[in-house]
Parts: C-alpha cells; structure tokens; sequence
C-alpha cells in the first residue's frame, strides 16, 4: 500500500475509534431477543457503548483494534443496554493486537473470567478458511438508525450482500487504496449497511463471524458512494489460534 494512503486510513481508523459513540445500523430492524447471542458492547468507564464485539470463546471477544482506547469492560447477554447490571458486565484483563498501521484492524479482548454459555450468552464460529461469495449476510449494532440519528438501546440487525472485492477496490480508489485483508459489504447505493461506532461487531454469513466491522466513508450513513469496509477474518485465524493457545 503506498505510504500515504496507510496513513490516511490509519488516521481514518483512529477517528472511527475516538467518534464511536453508538453502533449504528441503517435500515435494519430489532433482533430477535434469542438471536445473535454472541454480541458484545463494548463500553468505557462511564458505562457508554463504545464498540461492538462478539464473543468467540467462554473468555475472549473479537473486536477492531482502532476500538482500543478507552475501553474497560464488555457487556454480554442482553440486547437491551438499558438493562445491564453486574452479572452482565465483565472487565477486560488484556488486549492482544497487530499493527494498525499496517491496516490490521482487528483486536482479541482477554476477559477477566470464563463467563457461562446459557439461553443468554453464546460463543459464534469463525470461518475456517477464506469464505465464497455469499449473498446474503447480516451486521448488527446498537445505537442510531440514521446519520446523525438519536442512539438507541436495542440490538439492531440488517441484512447485507458481500461486494466483489475488485469492484469495491475501483470505488475506493479515489480516497486511497484498502488495506490487503478486508471484505466489503453493503453500503454503496444499497441503503443498508453500518455507520461509525458499529464497528467492532461481525460480520455474519451463515452463521459465522467472517468480517469484522472497520470503517465506511467519513461518517456517511446514506451510503451514496463506496461500500463498507470489513477485516476478513480468515486472513487472521492462525494469529487468533496462537493469541488463545497463549491462555490454554
């Protein structure tokens, strides 16, 4: 990638990180209460959601490594973040990332403890290789359904559809290059997809994380131009094996 061009995405992510302040979904809908039971807010001291995540063992979550300021606990087990309590809330003992200036945007939380996998909480699969094309996939969030829209509390879900990745590579061309290991998906001219503060959460295809959410275009939820932009998980599996056989 050409040096200006990292740097400009780095910077990108790092405002992405700083601005998110509510994870937000474009003409999506609630989930249903006994979906998606992996998600994770990510929140601060004060108890704001600052990201989304998801759990991917009973004691790590993945997320996005410009999510790492500020952060100081997840939340798991509900979908509601007007009911969270002690039970559901559970610190975070380290993070393990590669260099986001290399356009590695991805991040494994260490959690202070196992928490239980019940009718509440579950753990979601990751792929175990690079995925196919997919048609039909989902991302989820809590927080504004429009831009510069009110935050919400509730779990918000939409459908997306991936977008060949040499495609998406021309319409970015014009803001700079995309870092190597990314998806795209939704955004562009389909009005669904993510906005600032969504990031963090998966990207989900039959029924398993593949992306993780990363960054669009400078805020624009109306999506009149390029598609949204995932760290493909695949890309990372033997990194996220070795980070937890660390703790095994």
């Amino acid at each position: 990638m050409h040096p200006l061009h990292t740097c400009l995405l780095f910077h990108l992510l790092m405002y992405l990180g700083r601005s998110a302040d509510g994870s937000e979904i474009i003409n999506g809908e609630l989930a249903p209460e006994n979906s998606m039971l992996y998600m994770a807010s990510l929140q601060d001291s004060n108890g704001h959601h600052v990201c989304g995540g998801f759990l991917i063992r009973e004691d790590f979550v993945l997320t996005a490594a410009h999510c790492d300021p500020g952060i100081t606990h997840v939340v798991l087990g509900t979908h509601d973040l007007k009911s969270v309590n002690d039970d559901n809330k559970i610190p975070i003992e380290t993070h393990f990332h590669k260099s986001l200036r290399s356009g590695n945007d991805i991040m494994l939380l260490k959690l202070s403890r196992k928490v239980s996998l019940n009718g509440r909480v579950e753990t979601i699969p990751l792929p175990t290789s690079e995925m196919t094309k997919q048609d039909a996939c989902q991302v989820a969030g809590w927080g504004a359904i429009k831009t510069d829209g009110r935050a919400v509390d509730d779990l918000r879900v939409v459908d997306v559809s991936i977008i060949n990745l040499e495609d998406c590579k021309k319409q970015w061309s014009h803001l700079g290059n995309l870092p190597a290991n990314v998806i795209c998906a939704g955004g562009d001219k389909t009005g669904k997809g993510f906005c600032q503060g969504d990031t963090g959460g998966p990207l989900v295809c039959n029924g398993k994380a593949v992306g993780v959410v990363s960054f669009n275009d400078n805020e624009n939820c109306n999506y009149p131009n390029v598609p949204n932009v995932y760290t493909d998980v695949s890309k990372y599996l033997t990194w996220i094996d070795d980070v937890l056989k660390l703790d095994e």
